[in-house]
């Protein structure tokens, strides 16, 4: 480990958020036995079953064992990351049971920490998952919807300095020609991040619409932003768990949210597996 991720608090601005990743991926190394990972998974709300149906679970670590990460803030998500053989094919998925959340107030170092990680641990694709508000009126609870695009709404950036990355492609349009080829009957649109945690007002999914939103949700797009700076392609992919606000009849509550992640889980499982076994 180095000085400068000795210190592991990553708001501090002394500490290089890179070295800190380094060190995550030493440990990561260290406790599966496995030099590189390929891919990368991000369980969003909904997702949980998905590390399952890829392959068989090599090693469990728990977040706190790993440098920068920390537990579980959210129900319905693991306190803990899987190294996760796919199939018979001889790579290994580094599967992330939850993710820090921007409105946690830790930081935006803190929020794509994983992603760095990943990168440094030899991935070149991430997976990025949510539970999200849907715009559209079509899409029901339960229904998985490709991002092809985001609009961050949180005012800030993973990027530091001048590095001016190119974000035309930010979600990679091979993988997402790949996860049609798995269900065709896949939509895609664009998802819009707001800081959360409260459920956004009416009046705030309206403007979403007309700028372009058709998915609501409190993650994802700072992580997706990271990702493209330290090269990896990006799938996200976002399973409605309910029709946001002012669109929906109902009041909104987290406890909705993971009942529709719990009755959509296989075939989201199903469908993010197969994808993995493809990219």
């Amino acid at each position: 480990m180095t000085d400068n991720a000795a210190n592991l608090d990553l708001s501090d601005p002394q500490t290089d958020p890179y070295a800190v990743a380094e060190a995550a991926a030493a440990v990561i190394r260290e406790r599966t036995g496995v030099e590189t990972h390929d891919v990368a998974l991000v369980l969003g709300s909904g997702w949980g079953q998905t590390g399952d149906l890829i392959g068989e679970t090599m090693t469990t670590i728990e977040n706190t064992d790993v440098p920068g990460f920390g537990k579980a803030a959210v129900e319905g998500h693991s306190g803990t990351m899987r190294s996760v053989a796919i199939g018979d094919t001889g790579r290994r998925a580094l599967v992330y049971g939850t993710r820090t959340h921007f409105y946690e107030g830790k930081g935006v170092r803190a929020v794509v920490h994983g992603v760095r990680t990943a990168a440094a641990a030899g991935c070149r694709t991430i997976v990025l998952t949510n539970g999200c508000g849907g715009l559209r009126e079509e899409w029901a609870p339960g229904t998985p919807v490709l991002i092809r695009d985001h609009i961050n709404l949180t005012a800030h950036s993973p990027i530091e300095g001048a590095n001016f990355v190119d974000l035309t492609d930010v979600y990679t349009p091979r993988l997402r020609d790949l996860a049609r080829e798995v269900d065709g009957d896949l939509d895609e649109g664009v998802y819009v991040q707001f800081r959360g945690p409260h459920y956004e007002t009416p009046a705030e999914v309206q403007m979403a619409k007309v700028i372009g939103g058709d998915l609501v949700g409190m993650s994802t797009s700072l992580e997706a932003i990271a990702a493209r700076q330290s090269g990896l392609d990006v799938l996200g992919i976002s399973l409605v768990t309910n029709a946001a606000a002012g669109i929906s009849k109902t009041p909104l509550s987290h406890e909705e949210v993971i009942e529709a992640g719990k009755a959509a889980a296989d075939r989201c499982g199903r469908l993010l597996a197969a994808v993995v076994a493809k990219i």
